[in-house]
């Protein structure tokens, strides 16, 4: 029903921004990365909007892009995922982290949203497994690739195991796993890896 709303921002808490237009303030639910783009109260901005038609409420939920609410789309389409856990996710992480850690199976990454359990972050990794790359830039489409390496190989994956265990994220160890040598000895991946983790953390 709406597409997008533009106005001056008039409102906002942590959830939710209110948009004036044209003498009408629109009241979206929007997620923190679109809540620290739009600034403050008498910026202009547009959001991209989706309407969410129950029978007790109709809620508005805006976007500062259109790949986050495509994102919000797609994550609502997954059962047990409704509107305000979508927005968590999307709070946590932006659509291409989101896809990076759906690639490399990062339970915790996804988790870390506010009312997100395993079997939901489950539910996320196997209905939108093929459908999130689509939000990838860049560099994240380059990080898939290199997800993709180090889960076809059995050394890496014992490789991407220890770097967890020590506490790195399972998207970023199968991140640096990826760009090594997948016939690399399991030792020697860890060590290779552990290298460049520890001289991005600098």
């Amino acid at each position: 029903m709406f597409y997008s709303v533009t106005g001056n921002v008039v409102f906002t808490d942590e959830a939710t921004v209110a948009v004036e237009c044209g003498g009408v303030a629109f009241r979206c639910f929007t997620s923190f990365n679109t809540l620290r783009k739009i600034g403050g109260a008498g910026q202009k901005v547009t959001l991209f909007t989706y309407l969410s038609v129950r029978e007790d409420a109709l809620d508005l939920f805006g976007f500062y892009d259109k790949d986050e609410l495509d994102c919000f789309k797609l994550l609502i389409t997954v059962s047990g995922v409704g509107p305000k856990a979508a927005l968590a996710i999307l709070s946590q992480l932006t659509p291409d982290k989101l896809a990076l850690a759906v690639a490399a199976g990062d339970t915790k990454a996804i988790t870390a949203a506010q009312g997100v359990g395993p079997k939901i972050a489950q539910r996320i990794f196997v209905e939108l497994k093929d459908k999130l790359n689509v939000f990838s830039d860049s560099s994240a489409g380059g990080s898939l690739d290199f997800i993709a390496r180090s889960a076809a190989s059995s050394n890496a994956a014992e490789a991407i195991e220890a770097l967890t265990a020590l506490g790195f994220s399972k998207s970023e160890s199968s991140i640096a796993v990826g760009k090594l040598d997948p016939e690399d000895s399991v030792d020697n991946l860890i060590k290779k890896a552990l290298s460049a983790l520890s001289s991005k953390m600098m």
